[in-house]
């Protein structure tokens, strides 16, 4: 007697957006429906059109009553999605920046049990060649090397808004105690890396042009400063053996 195949992982599409009206569309139209169940959009408060170009696209619309940050912004869409069953989430910023035609290859190695988390690197490629100032390229080829000797991986680059999730790992990291700020993201990589789960990454293109979000020189340098003091964080706690509340560490925490 044949058993009915197993439902596939739930994916679901995160989308932290402020000012997002301009490129959501085209930003959405490449997310691939074949392997996508459910799409999110977390509103900071935006001064444009996002919210009504998202309910236009019929997408989960959830709207903060204030600013709450890209980090504040990036809790709300993680609960959320968690809420609605997601077993693999995918986290996208809605300014098309970055190509969500490649979200299959983003989660597949996730559904295949080799990774819990996944990251689109734009510098397995040429992102200088795909418009990224030099500056920053310098800035993140600085931070990536840092975080390399210090969390013991191999990445090629850990400051990509395109990133997808077990919801293993999002249910283990109290991501909560995170800052509200850019850096939630660094935070939540050594959260990651303390509790022993796997890290690997893709190569994605890189996509800048004027209507695309994108830091200035002041708040990137803050950002840097903050991802500095995180990784002098991260020593201190690898070194005392602290962990993070959640799942005990594991063996092969590195790049698959």
């Amino acid at each position: 007697m044949q058993h009915p195949p197993s439902p596939r992982p739930k994916v679901v599409v995160v989308m932290p957006a402020y000012n997002a009206a301009r490129t959501l569309v085209r930003t959405y139209r490449e997310i691939p429906p074949a392997v996508v169940d459910h799409v999110i959009l977390v509103d900071d408060v935006s001064r444009d059109d996002t919210v009504a170009v998202a309910e236009l696209l019929a997408l989960q619309v959830v709207v903060h009553r204030q600013n709450l940050g890209y980090g504040g912004n990036q809790k709300t869409c993680y609960d959320t999605a968690l809420a609605e069953g997601a077993e693999v989430v995918v986290m996208l910023h809605p300014d098309y920046q970055y190509d969500a035609t490649r979200i299959p290859d983003l989660i597949a190695p996730i559904l295949a049990g080799r990774a819990d988390m996944m990251l689109g690197s734009r510098f397995l490629g040429d992102p200088l060649a795909g418009g990224m100032p030099r500056w920053k390229f310098l800035a993140n080829r600085f931070l990536t090397k840092l975080e390399n000797r210090v969390f013991g991986l191999e990445l090629s680059e850990y400051h990509s808004g395109y990133r997808a999730y077990s919801r293993r790992l999002l249910q283990a990291i109290d991501y909560h105690t995170n800052s509200n700020d850019f850096v939630f993201d660094q935070e939540l990589v050594s959260q990651v890396v303390l509790a022993g789960f796997r890290i690997s990454e893709i190569p994605v293109p890189t996509r800048y042009f004027t209507e695309a979000s994108s830091v200035n020189f002041r708040r990137s340098v803050i950002y840097g400063l903050s991802t500095l003091r995180t990784l002098l964080r991260h020593r201190r706690l690898a070194r005392s053996g602290e962990r993070p509340a959640g799942e005990a560490p594991r063996a092969g925490a590195r790049q698959s």
